[in-house]
């Protein structure tokens, strides 16, 4: 189950024909109790009764995205009791790779959201102290942000991409 979305007076149920890397996240984790469940994964929830609880969703709500996540590879699904046969979700490598996802849309939320303060803080645990998430170049330790870079195409380049410069946005030559 996807959210619908207008594009170009056209209903869209799916980003999985679209070429894009953003477009493919969403195809999986972009309907909205997805990133509220794998959130609570990282805070060390497990259990679907867990889940339900802490969020309030309806339980087939809840099973159908959970078998979204599990087919998509973000959960795996592993059996802790034989009778009853329940079952607790585990994030699989792609799974904690949303970290930094859900980490910059915690950071966004804390600043723009969350007028009395963050409801929670990390804490780095090498140092002890409370710590932000920030974007650096893996190559030179720089800073990043959407002004440091521009966009190139890239070995799965299928369509026309746009590289975004001082002076806006501008086509890639030959495009």
């Amino acid at each position: 189950m996807t959210q619908p979305t207008i594009l170009v007076g056209v209903e869209r149920k799916s980003f999985a024909d679209m070429h894009c890397s953003v477009a493919q996240c969403l195809e999986v984790v972009g309907e909205w109790w997805s990133m509220l469940i794998v959130r609570d994964a990282f805070l060390g929830v497990r259990r679907f009764d867990q889940f339900q609880e802490r969020l309030g969703i309806s339980r087939n709500v809840l099973n159908q995205r959970l078998a979204h996540l599990v087919a998509a590879g973000v959960f795996e699904k592993v059996p802790y009791s034989e009778r009853p046969p329940r079952h607790e979700y585990r994030l699989t490598k792609k799974g904690r790779d949303l970290w930094p996802v859900l980490t910059a849309m915690r950071q966004w939320g804390d600043r723009y959201a969350a007028p009395d303060g963050p409801p929670i803080q990390v804490v780095h645990k090498d140092c002890g102290q409370v710590s932000e998430a920030v974007m650096t170049c893996s190559a030179c330790g720089g800073a990043l942000s959407a002004r440091d870079v521009r966009v190139v195409r890239g070995p799965g380049d299928q369509d026309a991409l746009l590289e975004v410069g001082a002076s806006g946005p501008t086509p890639l030559p030959g495009t």
